[in-house]
């Protein structure tokens, strides 16, 4: 009955850029090899996410050979083959450590599709000058992801210092009245700093797929957009 169960899309790079992420979260370790083996005899890559270590463990060993296994991130690659590395086109910035693996699973997540990315951790609004020493170099990046719980009050600075295009992904850092993330969701969603976006709270997936779809947007512009060639004077 597994493979009744699985049904990829092998056809959603070529409409959206993006492949299909396999969500591991609920799934059975046999349900993930059939899935494997399907993308394997489609001579294809995969990413997959919430992937726990005692599902990773459980595949067997000629599917885990071909895995790039992230324990932080619970993410992995299959069959996947790195690149030369390349400038950083995204920043990855966090409130504290405790959101780490969030913002790792963004930063995975762009690796998978070879986009570099700037990792600035733990510079939270309790102390506001770790990021104020970083800010120069955020401001380089056309997008920045920032990953944030408890009062989510990151990427609301953020938003008044930056420029660009900033995706809040609101973490379930925090306890009591934090609600598992709810309170940073609504505080980026009643945030004054004009134009921030947001995913669900601790989809470090989904604000990788927003800078994905935004740089792909950004380079189809540029490729469209003709060069002017300017004609130069004799001086006379």
């Amino acid at each position: 009955m597994t493979e009744q169960e699985i049904r990829l899309d092998h056809d959603r790079a070529g409409r959206l850029g993006l492949d299909e992420a396999i969500f591991c979260a609920q799934k059975r370790p046999a349900q993930i090899e059939v899935i494997l083996d399907q993308v394997l005899a489609a001579g294809r890559s995969c990413l997959l996410t919430h992937l726990d270590p005692a599902h990773y463990r459980g595949l067997g060993t000629s599917q885990r050979s071909l895995l790039d296994y992230d324990e932080v991130s619970r993410t992995a690659y299959f069959n996947w083959s790195a690149r030369a590395a390349a400038d950083p086109e995204v920043g990855i910035v966090t409130a504290g450590s405790s959101d780490v693996p969030v913002a790792r699973e963004a930063q995975r997540t762009l690796a998978y599709y070879h986009v570099a990315a700037l990792p600035v951790f733990d510079v939270g609004v309790a102390g506001l000058w770790r990021l104020l020493e970083r800010i120069d170099e955020l401001r380089r990046m056309p997008v920045l992801i920032a990953a944030a719980g408890m009062d989510a009050a990151l990427p609301s600075v953020l938003g008044g210092l930056y420029g660009g295009l900033i995706v809040a992904v609101p973490t379930s850092t925090g306890y009591g009245v934090a609600s598992g993330g709810h309170t940073a969701l609504n505080a980026i969603l009643a945030s004054c700093a004009s134009g921030l976006v947001t995913v669900n709270i601790d989809n470090g997936y989904g604000a990788a797929c927003a800078a994905l779809r935004a740089l792909g947007f950004v380079r189809r512009v540029a490729a469209a957009t003709p060069t002017v060639a300017v004609a130069g004077g004799d001086g006379g």
